[in-house]
């Protein structure tokens, strides 16, 4: 679906990527974490061809994501995390910017907008709505659109606690063998159960692109009273040190992406050796 290789890309002397490399496969929702200023909303904009690299090459489908070919916009839909919807009622804006999509779904955009407690006949103009509302409107449009990669940057920012649990139904339903999502996010806790694989990104370099269920194999978390010298990540807590360790049993285990998150940036290169990074 996506392929990247040796990309290089730089803000003026900052270099941020450099090589780097990613595949990504059809089928599977993907979630992008990493830290402030990781490169996660840049990488998002090179693959939506947004922004062009210094060298490299970056492919969505065997089109080159830097030339913008109308066959490569029209199977993408890319939601920044800030964005802007023009001064149009709900009807104008999907006649409008429907016709971009070959394949986007009028009925599952009315359906998805009510799941969402949106009227889609309502007589209000979109720039007027809530934070939370417009975000919901673009992501129901998003999920109808028919193209087969989705690029979402904190999706669910500005999402009250409700429409968190509408989001993760309705990207269950949209979801397809033939569609990629990738969901960038600083809230996994809002994505845990959705997204899979998982894709870590610290300061410009992919340290993980593996399934939970390979993860979950190599790894395993257990609470300690004291803290283990074989750990390949650990914190203190009120219960002791929530520890992870290399999985010994042949179990598949289970850990949260919080852990998860922390254990890679902490010690990427031992999980690196573990399980490796790419997939």
């Amino acid at each position: 679906m996506v392929n990247i290789e040796n990309l290089n890309f730089r803000y003026g002397k900052n270099v941020l990527f450099s090589d780097l490399k990613l595949s990504i496969k059809e089928g599977n929702i993907y979630g992008l974490l990493g830290k402030n200023g990781a490169g996660k909303s840049t990488l998002l904009k090179v693959i939506s061809g947004m922004l062009y690299p210094d060298g490299g090459i970056c492919t969505v489908k065997s089109l080159s994501s830097f030339k913008r070919l109308p066959s490569f916009l029209e199977d993408l839909y890319y939601l920044p995390e800030e964005f802007y919807l023009p001064p149009l009622k709900t009807e104008e804006y999907e006649v409008l910017f429907g016709e971009l999509y070959p394949r986007f779904d009028k009925v599952r955009f009315h359906e998805f907008l009510k799941e969402f407690d949106i009227d889609p006949a309502m007589d209000k103009r979109l720039s007027k709505l809530s934070l939370g509302q417009k975000k919901k409107y673009l992501l129901a449009f998003g999920l109808a659109s028919g193209a087969s990669l989705l690029l979402l940057d904190e999706p669910t920012n500005g999402l009250d606690i409700p429409s968190k649990r509408q989001f993760r139904k309705l990207v269950s339903m949209a979801m397809s063998d033939n569609r990629t999502i990738i969901i960038s996010t600083h809230q996994v806790k809002d994505v845990e159960n959705l997204i899979d694989p998982v894709i870590i990104l610290d300061d410009g370099r992919i340290l993980l692109n593996q399934p939970m269920e390979v993860i979950n194999r190599n790894l395993v978390v257990t609470v300690e009273k004291e803290e283990n010298p074989e750990a390949l990540y650990s914190e203190e807590g009120l219960n002791g040190f929530t520890t992870v360790l290399k999985n010994e049993t042949g179990e598949e285990g289970e850990i949260d992406l919080e852990i998860l998150f922390n254990t890679i940036v902490e010690s990427g290169h031992k999980i690196s050796t573990l399980i490796g990074g790419e997939v």
